[in-house]
């Protein structure tokens, strides 16, 4: 160990550098079994910071025998261009470059064996010549185009090298050179380069013509591709290039990637002048012509696919590419009538792509499938008409229809023109449908159904845009659509195509185009679907099964309120549906089915409040009456939500109203009420019964049970309020009073105990139910007089006095918001009582806050909201608060503007 310590050392001094020992170093470094590896390591780490250590670049480089020596070298050198360069002697400068490029040079032009056993290392010479092309051309080597471009011609091996060189500079000069370079740099080296590219393209175009080196020619079509994003048009348009990428290249396997890539960059410029279109039209058909030779449109491409080579797979996305590019880019040149016929033939190809299983090739075409959709619906539209002259709106219901033959200007329809092609893009779109937010059941990795547990976003965002695309091809043609759906259902019914793959795909589609058809035939085809799958449910074994068809219909019916809303019996049939899946224990069902009850009473809530055909009584009346056992089987946050839809009904106070809203409530909360009594009951006995932990969840689950009611009924709610106000009041007040005990006898660690955050949470949820509650209160029951007067004053003394007593780890930011709400809600109603909050709040918040920037995060905005509400609504009550609070209000707001925090600085 001493001797290598010893030698690690020597490296470290330049007058006792020495290569034979680096390559030592460098191989304990790169051997994991190595005694000395960590030591190795660390010699390696301090040799880069040794000042003057990239004079011996060279002779590592030349000298070295381990592999990893060189590099390391190689390294060193890259390190002293990258940050040295500018203070370096010209000479030394000078000396680097002509190195550089003499090495590359030497092992481009000798052996070709040598050259295959030395490409990794030459790749990174290159990316080191680049680095000094960026600090050094063309002020200081205007001569490099062409003396690269004269140096070609001497050898094909240096050639092949030379294009990766061009290849490289193009990259960093137009597509990696925001971040790295100046930009008056970087506009000189693009000025150059365009000024010099002559010289490259016919060094390229001499090589394609005349190489026979299939390496060579494949660096020169990737090189090419590089430049196409940015040479002069005339250079792809009035020269040979573009007849010898499709004639000669596209054939040939082993280039026809390569040559595709190019004729995508081509086919994807856009907004050029109309007198290129021919060019473009051209380019099409003769490209058609060639990939019929591969290819025609009526094969079947996923046994290709699934079968075919890695390079056979890579020519499917890459023609993908082209053909969406190309449509995105020129779809409209393609329409007059000598290319009809070449349009429809590669809107073909695309479908025939489109069917292969591989989620980045479908997403690839169907960008171009919703370009189509939405610019053949928006030609299908009438101008004169104000309400129908519209773009696409952000929800796909507001679409209007329009089933005419010709478009606005009185010409023949461009839809008929794409006839052939429509049907088989409304296939892949039905076959592939990404799944909806809404839609909670999967199938994992194992094929079992299993409830979702994260958000896929890319499948989100995938969803609306196929929506979105199946709502346009909808308005082109329903019938279309209307008949591959059913079809499609029918073989799921007969189980001719059954699958759970099938089944949700159709489904996903058929909710998505919800508000798409006239309601007449939306009627007709929603009851056809809906019939078929409660029967598919009815007749399907297995609890997957059935959990799949049950997620399909929740999903389906919440997508159609329109349809729902016009014919009550099926949205009676449907919300009993719902019933009778939040009985089914299958993980997802049961929460699918309450987000689905919740969406449809939120859609369509006067239908359960209102007394409908042939029923006795509403609705609403008869869920109350059984809701015990409807939610008997469903987890609290659950029930929550079952109880947010029977408020959210009960928001309704509309003049067809007619049911006694007060006594629905009053029955609603009977259960959550009852046990509330009883546990009120228990504590007048005996108070300690009210700190059990049992005990405080329940209180916890009944007080997110009311704010979920609050929330949804709005200002009815107070009525229920006052039944147990005084009662929940008493109860923060326990809490509180234990709390301060627990932490005065244990200190600050008491506020972890799991029985103090037990507390804790109860209290915050007082909190949040008294803020949801004055946030929705307003005529007629809870006017914002009557509120401050009778809800108000009660509140203040024990949620006011805890905050203020508590230290600051157990104070609830909940308490800001609440009194932030109270002041925006209640405005001058509560003027009078805003010294006594500030008094309160104020200081002990501040003391919080300003020591730093990031303590009490949530305090800080909560705190700096409650300032800008008084600010705004309650005004003349600063002026009543004490002089030294008055200054501190305003240190505090300059304070906040100057918070890195943004949301807390524009408060």
């Amino acid at each position: 160990m001493t001797d290598f310590a010893a030698l690690t050392q020597s490296l470290l001094q330049p007058e006792t550098f020495d290569v034979t020992a680096l390559d030592r170093v460098v191989t304990a470094a790169y051997s994991s079994g190595d005694p000395h590896q960590a030591l190795a390591n660390q010699t390696l780490m301090q040799l880069q910071e040794v000042d003057g250590l990239w004079t011996k670049a060279d002779a590592i480089i030349e000298q070295a025998q381990n592999a990893q020596a060189r590099f390391f070298g190689l390294q060193v050198l890259d390190n002293a261009i990258q940050t040295r360069w500018k203070i370096l002697p010209s000479e030394q400068r000078e000396g680097i470059r002509n190195y550089v490029v003499g090495k590359i040079i030497h092992m481009s032009s000798g052996d070709e064996s040598v050259l295959q056993k030395e490409r990794v290392f030459v790749g990174k010479l290159n990316l080191t010549l680049v680095e000094i092309l960026k600090q050094e051309w063309p002020h200081n080597w205007p001569n490099f185009i062409t003396d690269l471009v004269g140096s070609s011609k001497t050898s094909e091996v240096l050639c092949e090298n030379n294009m990766q060189i061009l290849k490289l500079l193009s990259e960093e000069v137009f597509d990696f050179s925001r971040d790295q370079m100046v930009t008056e740099k970087v506009k000189r080296m693009k000025e150059s380069l365009n000024g010099e590219f002559a010289q490259v393209y016919q060094l390229c175009e001499f090589v394609l013509e005349h190489s026979q080196r299939p390496s060579l020619l494949r660096v020169t079509l990737q090189t090419l591709q590089r430049f196409l994003t940015w040479i002069p048009l005339g250079f792809i348009f009035q020269t040979n290039l573009i007849d010898t990428l499709v004639h000669k290249f596209l054939p040939v396997q082993v280039f026809r990637n390569d040559a595709l890539d190019c004729l995508t960059e081509i086919g994807s410029l856009r907004d050029l002048d109309p007198t290129y279109d021919p060019r473009f039209r051209s380019l099409f058909t003769s490209f058609l012509t060639r990939l019929a030779d591969i290819f025609s449109p009526e094969t079947d491409l996923q046994p290709a696919y699934e079968n075919g080579t890695e390079q056979d797979c890579e020519f499917l996305q890459k023609l993908a590419l082209f053909l969406s590019g190309f449509f995105q880019a020129h779809l409209r040149v393609l329409e007059v009538p000598e290319t009809h016929q070449a349009l429809i033939a590669g809107l073909l190809y695309l479908v025939r792509i489109s069917e292969i299983k591989e989620t980045e090739i479908f997403r690839i075409c169907l960008e171009a499938w919703y370009m189509l959709a939405e610019d053949l619906y928006k030609s299908e539209q009438i101008p004169h008409h104000g309400n129908m002259t519209r773009s696409m709106p952000a929800s796909p219901m507001g679409l209007q229809l329009n089933g005419g033959a010709t478009n606005n200007g009185g010409t023949q329809s461009r839809k008929f023109l794409y006839a052939p092609v429509l049907n088989g893009i409304r296939q892949v779109m039905i076959t592939n449908m990404a799944k909806p937010e809404e839609v909670l059941i999967v199938e994992d990795e194992n094929g079992d159904i299993v409830r979702e547990t994260t958000k896929d976003t890319d499948v989100i965002a995938q969803y609306k845009t196929m929506r979105d695309a199946l709502v346009y091809l909808t308005h082109l043609n329903p019938e279309d659509t209307e008949t591959i759906m059913l079809s499609r259902l029918a073989a799921q019914v007969d189980g001719s195509a059954w699958s759970w793959n099938n089944l949700n795909t159709l489904c996903w589609a058929i909710g998505s185009i919800s508000g798409a058809m006239a309601e007449d035939e939306e009627k007709r085809f929603l009851v056809t679907v809906i019939k078929d799958l409660l029967g598919l449910c009815e007749m399907k074994r297995g609890k997957d099964n059935k959990a799949v068809v049950a997620s399909n219909i929740m999903y389906v019916v919440g997508q159609y309120p329109r349809f729902l809303k016009a014919h009550w019996k099926f949205l009676k049939t449907v919300a009993n549906k719902q019933f009778e899946f939040m009985h089914e224990t299958h993980p997802g069902v049961q929460d699918m089915a309450c987000d689905t009850f919740l969406k449809i009473t939120i859609k369509c809530k006067r239908k359960f409040v209102t007394l409908q055909p042939d029923e006795s009584v509403p609705f609403v009346v008869e869920l109350v009456d059984s809701l015990g056992s409807i939610v008997s089987d469903l987890e609290p946050h659950q029930i929550q939500s079952v109880y947010e839809s029977v408020g959210t009904m009960l928001s309704d106070k509309g003049p067809s109203v007619t049911i006694d809203r007060k006594a629905v409530l009053a029955k609603l909360m009977e259960q959550p009420n009852q046990t509330w009594r009883m546990i009120m009951e228990h504590a007048a006995k005996n108070v300690e019964t009210l700190v059990e932990p049992n005990t405080i969840k329940e209180i916890v689950k009944i007080l997110k049970t009311n704010n979920r009611v609050c929330g949804a009924a709005g200002s009815l709610f107070t009525h229920q309020l006052q039944t147990f106000f005084l009662d929940m009041l008493n109860v923060y007040k326990v809490y509180s009073e234990r709390i301060s005990a627990a932490v005065a006898q244990q200190g600050a660690i008491a506020t972890q105990m799991s029985l103090v955050r037990l507390m804790r949470s109860a209290k915050k949820e007082v909190l949040r139910l008294l803020i949801v509650f004055i946030d929705t209160s307003g005529p007629p029951e809870a006017e914002p007089k009557a509120v401050a007067e009778g809800f108000i004053p009660p509140v203040l003394d024990p949620i006011l006095g805890d905050y203020k007593r508590n230290i600051a780890g157990a104070r609830d930011p909940e308490v800001l918001k609440l009194f932030a709400v109270v002041v925006e809600k209640l405005r001058n109603n509560v003027v009078n009582d805003v010294p006594r909050i500030m008094e309160a709040v104020f200081e002990v918040t501040l003391e919080m806050i300003t020591k730093n920037f990031e303590d009490f995060p949530e305090h800080r905005i909560r705190f700096f909201e409650f300032l800008k509400a008084i600010n705004e609504h309650c005004f003349p009550a600063l002026f009543s608060i004490p002089p030294e609070h008055q200054k501190l209000v305003v240190h505090s707001i300059v304070w906040a503007m100057k918070h890195t925090e943004r949301n807390i600085s524009d408060t």
